[in-house]
């Protein structure tokens, strides 16, 4: 048996375990704040209801990692307060952020999350916590497959200029 075998949970964090899970706990936990802002900005209900599953994720992760580290002694980030919540037709036009914009976000907070728990399950060594890691992993890539479906969908996805190979005619 190697030093580091039996219940994972048994096993201490190494450094890059601690900065990887706190950093990715901040981020969920700022992710949450912005998206309960994106939501009072949003018109579009289906993107509206992407918003609420992406809330709903984020703060299972949250919960989920709030528990490793305090199991392990590590001092949790800061929680921003709850956004409140806003009619759409309060906020100024010039002021609001278009739906398309909003999708576009969180396209790419979804692909950020995507790399971070990559990582994060490459320099685990506890098991439990490239576990989790690859659950978190899953839920995103789904929730990445929705947002794409939507943004195309809704005629949002602006793609990246086309290559198209053309052979040289002689």
């Amino acid at each position: 048996m190697g030093i580091l075998s039996g219940n994972p949970q048994n096993e201490p964090l190494h450094y890059g375990e601690v900065f990887s899970t706190w950093s990715f706990l901040l981020t969920a936990k700022g992710a949450v704040a912005g998206y309960q802002t994106q939501l009072n900005h949003a018109g579009d209900g289906d993107l509206k209801k992407l918003l609420e599953e992406s809330i709903q994720n984020c703060q299972q992760e949250i919960q989920q990692i709030e528990a490793l580290l305090k199991e392990n002694g590590v001092g949790l980030p800061p929680t921003p307060p709850e956004r409140p919540k806003a009619r759409l037709e309060d906020i100024p036009v010039g002021a609001k952020m278009m739906d398309q914009e909003i999708a576009a976000a969180l396209s790419a907070n979804i692909a950020a999350g995507l790399v971070s728990c990559s990582m994060i399950i490459g320099q685990s060594i506890r098991e439990d916590i490239a576990m989790m890691f690859g659950q978190i992993h899953t839920q995103k890539a789904a929730l990445g497959g929705k947002a794409l479906r939507l943004n195309k969908e809704k005629g949002w996805l602006i793609p990246p200029p086309l290559h198209l190979n053309k052979t040289e005619d002689c």
